[in-house]
């Protein structure tokens, strides 16, 4: 979706267009976008993250998680109007529902603290969502993507899971475990988010296909971690990621057999009435 940026003619075309925030020479847009950034012990990388956010965003929201280091002080240097939430739980699934809750655009982008994602990326997520999608979904695999920071059991492992899920759901993701993406706010409501940690990407993935809302895959480079090391933990992680595609899995044919009950249960229910 692209408006035309060119001086307005009248009154009402100038109130009209003071209200688009500029993009590109080519693109503006009138929703707000939020970017929610979960952080603990990031100091060191967030200069990485915040030099690539464009300056037209909207808020920048960071959930510190406990940091013992100076990362609230520093990505207040770097953004003076950084929002700034505490993180009260723990996880990254705790972490960025946080940060959702505390956001006021009608966009909200999750970009990780380590310096792996490219900023300059956030516009083909927001171009997606205003031409007609509901959830953005970062892919490393699509065509176009990439990653610098997965071992080859590691890809082994999202490949196996990512092909689970879209058996299991009729999704047809390049990607599954990446926690860059981009929605509006009111997908939110039909999500309900309710894990903790890694796996909420997976989780996050698996249920925007259950309501039924319109995904596009947004081609994305992964970068490697500047600084520090991953709190991530390739089999205790993907054994989190297997038990939630596993009771989503179980959750929908339970909701399945109670709006379409057996033939035999129908015969039962008409011999007691």
């Amino acid at each position: 979706m692209s408006f035309d940026l060119r001086p307005a003619t009248s009154g009402q075309d100038a109130f009209a267009t003071s209200h688009y925030r500029p993009i590109s020479s080519h693109l503006a847009i009138a929703p707000p976008v939020s970017v929610v950034i979960p952080a603990m012990n990031e100091a060191e990388n967030l200069p990485y993250v915040f030099k690539t956010l464009p300056d037209w965003i909207h808020e920048v929201v960071l959930v510190d998680g406990n940091s013992t280091d100076n990362t609230v002080e520093v990505a207040r240097e770097l953004w003076p109007d950084v929002k700034v939430v505490e993180q009260r739980g723990k996880g990254k699934g705790d972490a960025l529902i946080t940060g959702f809750n505390a956001c006021t655009g009608d966009i909200i982008v999750m970009v990780d603290a380590d310096g792996s994602a490219d900023g300059n990326e956030i516009v083909s997520y927001v171009s997606a969502l205003v031409s007609g999608a509901d959830f953005a979904k970062g892919s490393r695999f699509a065509n176009g993507g990439g990653t610098d920071d997965m071992t080859f059991i590691r890809k082994l492992g999202n490949w196996a899971l990512c092909t689970t899920v879209n058996r299991k759901f009729g999704a047809r993701y390049t990607d599954l475990c990446y926690g860059y993406n981009a929605f509006w706010r009111h997908c939110l409501d039909k999500i309900d988010l309710d894990c903790t940690g890694f796996e909420v990407e997976t989780l996050m993935n698996i249920r925007v296909v259950k309501a039924g809302l319109k995904v596009q895959e947004i081609p994305s480079h992964e970068y490697l971690r500047i600084h520090g090391t991953s709190n991530l933990r390739a089999v205790r992680d993907g054994i989190r990621v297997l038990k939630v595609i596993l009771r989503e899995s179980s959750n929908r044919r339970a909701l399945r057999s109670r709006r379409h009950p057996s033939p035999m249960l129908d015969s039962v229910r008409g011999e007691v009435s």
